[in-house]
């Protein structure tokens, strides 16, 4: 009875480390602020000492692992192929991009994800072909980390977390509200298919990383300071797609300069 009554309160407790970790995570940051302006904005860095570190090994893991595996998948995937993987993993994605445009108040942005996927469902092979986007209709990449900021949401404590990299507070609230209310993620955890969903996330995985590489070996080649270059760009292009401002919706550098596409 005691080892049930044990157990029982072991579980309970497992359920809410994790609220307890992030409580504690959110506290230490408002007791441990360090604030930085750069290119006109706030920065709040209160974790940098440990953020280098965390930065150093996602080095050591990109330079041994990632971009060799990045490397060897270009090799052997044409580059009209790794397109056609890209447009369709963003095709998927239209629901959760939809619903923030309208969450944001953007009705004529609603309308264009729509128009999008309509137009590159039946004329573009199912999403496989971006055609929308040869006829002028811009793919603009959407998130819950965008809304919130539109609602007024700070940003919070700037973090890089091994594996993943860099991002905010909110927007890593944003990308976790957005994979939970997937979709496909639904659907898929619904219908016993939990394999083909981590499938298709290893392969968002693989197109993002292939999708980054370049863009952050020049970044570690021509920065003095590698990580606060890329936090400098991280915040910058989190404003602009905020903002809407035009020349985001095509760039190759997504919302964190390490990982997720929209």
């Amino acid at each position: 009875m005691g080892n049930t009554s044990m157990n029982t309160n072991i579980s309970k407790l497992s359920k809410k480390l994790p609220v307890i970790l992030l409580a504690s995570f959110i506290l230490s940051a408002c007791a441990s602020n360090n604030t930085i302006y750069e290119a006109g904005m706030e920065i709040n860095d209160p974790f940098e000492e440990q953020n280098r570190r965390v930065m150093a090994f996602n080095k050591v893991v990109d330079d041994n692992i990632i971009h060799p595996v990045i490397k060897g998948y270009r090799y052997v995937t044409p580059t009209p192929a790794r397109s056609g993987i890209r447009n369709f993993l963003r095709h998927v994605k239209s629901p959760i991009r939809l619903a923030n445009q309208l969450l944001q108040g953007d009705l004529d942005g609603a309308g264009k994800v729509v128009l999008r996927a309509t137009i590159n469902t039946f004329v573009g092979a199912g999403g496989l072909f971006d055609v929308a986007g040869y006829e002028g209709i811009e793919y603009e990449p959407e998130d819950f980390g965008q809304t919130l900021a539109v609602w007024g949401v700070d940003p919070g404590p700037y973090m890089v977390v091994p594996f993943i990299g860099p991002s905010s507070m909110r927007d890593y609230t944003g990308y976790f509200v957005d994979g939970l209310a997937a979709p496909v993620r639904m659907y898929l955890f619904n219908t016993d298919q939990e394999a083909l969903y981590y499938a298709k996330f290893g392969v968002d995985y693989l197109d993002l990383r292939d999708s980054l590489m370049d863009t952050m070996v020049e970044l570690d080649e021509s920065s003095f300071d590698y990580y606060a270059a890329v936090r400098s760009t991280y915040y910058q292009h989190r404003h602009a797609l905020v903002n809407d401002q035009d020349g985001t919706a095509q760039t190759e550098l997504p919302e964190i300069p390490y990982y997720d596409d929209e």
